[in-house]
């Protein structure tokens, strides 16, 4: 294994060419500091030259690396060029695992935006020792999914922490609004894990374990039903009409190996969820049950073979999102309410603009690789196959900060 301190490159954009690819690309042209050594790959050297030619001057002398998950040789060459690899090409289950081999095997950290529980618990198993022992840290769902998820909470606990106001116990992570699309990419990889799971009763039994990523099930505590919410209610705690929230069957997952990974230091009982948020009026019932309807719908129709089909049909493709307008006018905005184990309450903000699975996304991505590439004695002493929070933890999260996002928390009783 040659040194990655040695490497031609701090930074490769695996996938440059690709929707995401390109926004990726695109941030780190506007935002790397000077002296970075930023190249693009992908599989074909006239498309990647193409995509260069649209970053403008900075990016002009970028390497371009020709890559394809299909030859192991090329993966081989690029890992060892590099750093860091942020890979934007998926679906991960279907031609990522490769690529995370090659990473783990040579010593280069890897960052991703999967979404895909069945992938992810693969690379663990596969993985996580051998990168471990090369030193390495995978680091998936580096975007919308799961960043503010797993940050916010992080900062959470840190706040809980430093008033000396004991672990956290039930915590609450609330969309309160969200402007955003959706690409071809992001539907490929859902569908291809919605058909995993119609043919499977184990990958079925996998995905809707909430400790599903957990880096020992057996140690984990036992602390009731856990489980996603699957209908609209009232919530007296938070004091509003709640709904599940799409993404909460994977961020949950990563945020409770978070704990783990860290010896379970949110606490034993750390219990978490994830909802979309309503108002408090007898009103918000109508939009808070029309959502879970619809959540339940979409999740019937897509174990179904032929609503698959149709869906793949009619839905964008590969390659495809929304437009400029729409990442330039989109935003989230996430609210994590918590109470520790001495009574007292605290809530997380995390906030940005942008449109959430492509624009924000985007620096989310292309911070987390920085980070990765830059910022490496600031990060946690730990390497495996890793969480934002447990391979970049703070130092991610001041990059987020300074790249206008927003990321607080604060006491408010107890």
């Amino acid at each position: 294994m040659n040194d990655p301190a040695d490497r031609e490159l701090d930074v490769v954009v695996f996938g440059a060419t690709g929707f995401v690819g390109r926004l990726v690309a695109g941030y780190l042209a506007g935002h790397a500091p000077d002296g970075v050594r930023i190249g693009l790959a992908g599989r074909s050297e006239e498309r990647l030259a193409e995509t260069r030619s649209r970053l403008g001057a900075t990016a002009s002398q970028w390497p371009l690396l020709v890559a394809d998950s299909a030859d192991p040789a090329s993966i081989e060459a690029m890992t060892r060029a590099a750093r860091v690899v942020a890979t934007t090409v998926g679906p991960y289950r279907r031609l990522g695992m490769p690529l995370v081999e090659a990473c783990a095997r040579n010593g280069t950290d890897y960052a991703d935006l999967s979404g895909e529980v069945l992938f992810l618990r693969e690379s663990i198993d596969r993985c996580h020792d051998l990168a471990v022992g090369t030193g390495t840290r995978i680091v998936h769902c580096c975007g919308f999914d799961s960043i503010p998820s797993d940050l916010g909470v992080l900062a959470v606990h840190a706040a809980a922490r430093a008033d000396d106001a004991g672990d956290l116990e039930d915590t609450t992570l609330v969309l309160t609004a969200m402007k955003g699309g959706v690409s071809g990419g992001t539907l490929a990889s859902g569908m291809g894990q919605w058909k995993e799971m119609a043919a499977s009763a184990e990958s079925r039994r996998l995905v809707q374990d909430p400790y599903a990523l957990s880096p020992d099930r057996s140690g984990e505590p036992i602390l009731g039903d856990q489980r996603d919410l699957e209908w609209a209610r009232y919530d007296a705690d938070v004091g509003i009409w709640i709904s599940p929230f799409l993404m909460a069957g994977l961020n949950t997952r990563i945020v409770r190996r978070s704990n783990a990974l860290q010896n379970w230091a949110y606490g034993r009982r750390f219990g978490y969820r994830e909802v979309t948020g309503f108002g408090s009026g007898r009103a918000a019932a109508v939009p808070a049950t029309a959502l879970a309807a619809g959540l339940k719908s979409l999740t019937a129709g897509m174990a179904f073979g032929p609503s698959r089909a149709l869906a793949s049909r009619l839905l964008p493709v590969l390659g495809e999102g929304p437009s400029e307008k729409a990442r330039r006018t989109g935003f989230f905005r996430m609210e994590i309410h918590a109470r520790t184990s001495a009574g007292a309450r605290y809530i997380g903000k995390v906030e940005a603009s942008g449109d959430p699975g492509y624009a924000a996304t985007s620096v989310m991505l292309g911070e987390s690789a920085l980070c990765l590439a830059l910022d490496r004695d600031r990060l946690p002493a730990r390497a495996g196959v890793l969480t934002p929070a447990t391979a970049m933890g703070v130092a991610l999260a001041d990059r987020l900060r300074a790249a206008g996002q927003t990321l607080t928390a604060a006491r408010i009783a107890g």
